[in-house]
């Protein structure tokens, strides 16, 4: 099962990325926090210290990931594209 559908790089999400360390993706419905805490961990290969889920008016749910100190959310935003 796919947890992560792919990530969002909104004016927000990149303030996010530069003040709180933290990622957003949009995630699958069925998914639990410990399904996508693993999978960030698996496919960027970082250490995830907290996930909040979010469920927009438009019904995507969202995922806000944050990683731990030792790994620049920048950085895995480069990996990715998104910078």
């Amino acid at each position: 099962m796919d947890v992560v559908k792919y990530p969002i790089s909104t004016e927000k999400a990149i303030r996010l990325m530069e003040a709180e360390n933290k990622l957003v993706f949009v995630i699958t419905k069925a998914s639990k926090k410990q399904d996508v805490k693993k999978a960030v961990e698996e496919l960027f290969k970082v250490k995830v210290e907290k996930v909040n889920t979010y469920i927009d008016r438009k019904g995507n749910k969202k995922a806000y990931v944050k990683l731990s100190a030792d790994t620049p959310a920048i950085d895995v935003a480069t990996k990715m594209g998104l910078m």
